[in-house]
């Protein structure tokens, strides 16, 4: 390696300015006769899990307080979530089919009784939701990619007779509700917005007060098996892949037992989404994926469920932790809930208010960039879609470290100090070294090329 290289740094630190703020560079020198002490070692040559993308959720309150911004606002979040250069590169996004609990109230595509759907219609979803997305797209283009989630089927299907509550998709429904996802993604098809993905559920072991709707595991494979992958690959639509779960990480491997070693399930199966709320768990997607190598782990939905804390450090902190924890086992994607809500932390019908990375006060018009979202940019922005994660090791726990080398030949470092303590270590890579230090509560992604 030429000892000239430049080490490009991007710092977000606590009591501090800098926000994603690229510092001076440095230069890796060779590493003689020096301590092997600080060291965080690169192996670019052990190779992990490929990465698919990095984003958050569409939903209706997001879209409606979207547009309730004067229109340079409106420009300027696009810009800040979708944007490669100035903005976070945002580039693998969630929304949901039907209502849930971040919708202005309930609602389904199929009000009337008709296992026929012949009144199928997503009109409800073009005032607000369908030209929030259509507008990202403009921004990012083709790279942004769309996967869909139901919270509930309409309440004539449900053993329950609503959307809220719990309940399960009656029997007799089965087939129309695998028929209605062939219906939601050819709708959206013909609006531009192609979905190339979709959970079986949201969260199918919670009977949440909003929209809900529960499945055992045994339920849910079998009807990813006989109803699910079946009519979608008879609509054509076998393209737009299939994960299970969509809930907290503790139950991850137990429910991907029951799909993937039902080898008729299974097929239809590309892999399994979690959710964060329930712990760190990360031994567990480490599990899944050494006991099935060939399913995607994507991690689906993750937020601060209490309302917006403007400014909170704790809440990036949180956010950093949980996706270098995740990444390092194993996770191909990390979503984040909500990109936009209001300065009550919703819309939300049922007063379940949570707080986003830009939280929009509609009374004045200001935004309010949390810390979540500068720390999203730093895997967001520079871990690009094709990026394979690579070998790393630390000389302490104090400091968590994950490592990337991206399709251009970029070695990607992320470290992360929750500690209140600065901390100097040294990068080695390739028998050089660089030496930086870290400072207390402060996140910061290093990037330097192959040569």
């Amino acid at each position: 390696m030429d000892t000239k290289t430049d080490v490009n740094i991007f710092l977000t630190a606590k009591d501090t300015k800098n926000r994603l703020t690229r510092q001076n560079p440095i230069n890796f020198h060779e590493d003689v006769n020096e301590e092997e002490r600080n060291i965080i070692n690169i192996y670019d040559d052990v190779a992990y899990q490929e990465i698919i993308g990095f984003g958050g959720a569409f939903t209706e309150a997001a879209a409606f307080t979207f547009y309730r911004l004067p229109k340079e606002k409106q420009e300027e979040i696009l810009k800040a979530y979708f944007d490669s250069t100035v903005g976070l590169n945002y580039n693998f996004c969630r929304t949901h089919i039907n209502s849930c609990d971040f919708s202005l109230g309930n609602y389904s595509y199929a009000e009337k009784p008709d296992p026929e759907l012949k009144d199928f219609s997503i009109d409800h979803d073009k005032r607000y939701l369908i030209p929030l997305i259509k507008s990202a797209k403009e921004i990012a283009g083709p790279n942004l990619k769309i996967f869909a989630s139901p919270w509930s089927p309409p309440a004539w299907m449900k053993t329950n007779g609503q959307m809220n509550g719990g309940g399960k998709l009656k029997n007799e429904y089965k087939e129309a509700w695998a028929h209605y996802y062939a219906k939601y993604i050819k709708a959206y098809s013909k609006e531009g917005i192609d979905i190339c993905a979709i959970t079986v559920q949201n969260e199918p072991k919670a009977v949440q007060t909003w929209d809900s709707c529960v499945y055992t595991a045994y339920e849910e494979k079998e009807f990813v098996k006989n109803y699910l992958g079946p009519i979608l690959k008879q609509e054509g639509l076998e393209n737009v892949k299939i994960m299970i779960w969509d809930h907290n990480k503790e139950r991850l491997f137990d429910r991907a037992k029951v799909a993937f070693e039902d080898e008729d399930a299974s097929k239809y199966i590309w892999g399994a989404a979690f959710h964060w709320y329930s712990g760190d768990h990360f031994d567990a997607i480490d599990a899944t994926h050494k006991k099935w190598p060939n399913k995607k782990l994507i991690s689906s939905e993750s937020c601060v469920e209490k309302p917006p804390q403007l400014g909170s450090w704790d809440v990036g902190e949180r956010y950093g932790h949980d996706m270098i924890g995740d990444l390092k086992n194993y996770t191909n994607a990390w979503v984040d809930w909500n990109i936009l809500l209001d300065e009550m932390g919703g819309p939300n019908h049922v007063g379940n208010y949570c707080d986003a990375p830009i939280i929009a006060d509609t009374r004045s018009g200001i935004l309010n960039y949390e810390t979540s979202y500068y720390y999203m940019g730093h895997f967001s922005k520079y871990i690009l879609p094709g990026s394979i994660r690579i070998g790393n090791s630390s000389f302490t726990d104090e400091l968590e470290t994950v490592a990337f080398k991206t399709p251009t030949d970029n070695i990607v470092l992320i470290v992360m100090n929750k500690n209140d303590k600065a901390i100097k270590f040294n990068v080695r890579y390739k028998g050089m070294l660089a030496n930086y230090e870290s400072p207390a509560h402060s996140i910061l992604t290093m990037t330097f090329m192959l040569r």
